[in-house]
C-alpha cells in the first residue's frame, strides 16, 4: 500500500538556519519521532533504529537510510528510509524536502513530498488510518525541525571594510592595515552546526490519540 503526501511547514528561522539542519542527515533523522542513526556506512548510506512504545511495551525496528541527493544551491534533500520488523511488516518512505524563503526576513518554509509504502500487517490498517498517522508523524517531524533550526547559531556579519581616508593634497593616504584587508576579503563564516534533538520513542498510543482527536474534530465540524 502506498500513500503520497505534499506538505508545507512554516519555520521561525532563517533559510540559512533551516538549511543547516536539512543538510545534516543525522539531525534530519533525529527530528523524526523515534528515529536515530546508529552507523554511517559511507557518504550516502546509514543504518538506524526506530523505537516505538505502545503502552508499557517498547519495540525497536532496524532500518537503512540512503541519501539520494543533497544540493546546496537549491537547498534540497532527497532520501529513502526503509525498515522491517520481525513480524514480517515493512515500511519505506521516500522524502524530498526543500527550504524556501518565508514571507518575512528571518523566516523560511520547509516544503516536503513524501511517499510512504507499507506491507504486511501495517497494510491491513488501510489508507484511512495510514494517511492520518503519516500526517501526524510528519507534523511531529516539522515541530522538531523548527526547534532545531531556531537553535542554530548564526554568526554576526563580518565588519564592513574601512573606507580609506580622503587624500589630502601633498599627503599620502594611510594604507589599510592587515586586519582591515582581512575583514574586507574574508568570506562570511558559515552557521554553526545544528544541535541534534535528543532521540525519543515514538509513542504509538499518543499518535493514535492525536489522529482520533483530528477525526472527531472533523466530524463535529461537519454538523
Amino acid at each position: 500500500m502506498e500513500v503520497k503526501l505534499d506538505k508545507r511547514y512554516p519555520v521561525d528561522a532563517s533559510v540559512e538556519q533551516a538549511w543547516t539542519v536539512l543538510s545534516d542527515i543525522r539531525a534530519v533523522a533525529t527530528c523524526m519521532p523515534g528515529a536515530q542513526i546508529t552507523e554511517q556506512v559511507d557518504d550516502t548510506h546509514y543504518k538506524g533504529t526506530v523505537k516505538t512504545k505502545i503502552g508499557p511495551a517498547s519495540m525497536q525496528f532496524n532500518g537503512d537510510i540512503e541519501v539520494l541527493g543533497l544540493d546546496a544551491p537549491t537547498r534540497s534533500l532527497q532520501m529513502l528510509g526503509k525498515g522491517a520488523d520481525r513480524g514480517g511488516s515493512s515500511a519505506s518512505m521516500k522524502l524530498s524536502a526543500t527550504v524556501e524563503p518565508g514571507e518575512s526576513p528571518g523566516h523560511s518554509v520547509l516544503v516536503g513530498q513524501a511517499t510512504v509504502t507499507v506491507s504486511g500487517k501495517l497494510a491491513q490498517f488501510g489508507s484511512r488510518l495510514l494517511v492520518p498517522v503519516s500526517d501526524a508523524m510528519l507534523a511531529q517531524f516539522a515541530e522538531h525541525f523548527r526547534v532545531a533550526a531556531a537553535a542554530v547559531t548564526v554568526p554576526a556579519a563580518p565588519p564592513a571594510a574601512v573606507a580609506s581616508a580622503p587624500t589630502v593634497t601633498g599627503e599620502t593616504a594611510p594604507a589599510a592595515t592587515a586586519p582591515q584587508v582581512a575583514a574586507a576579503t574574508s568570506p562570511a563564516p558559515a552557521p554553526a552546526p545544528a544541535p541534534a534533538p535528543q532521540p525519543t520513542e515514538l509513542n504509538a498510543l499518543a499518535l493514535m490519540w492525536t489522529v482520533f482527536k483530528g477525526w472527531l474534530a472533523g466530524l463535529l465540524g461537519r454538523r
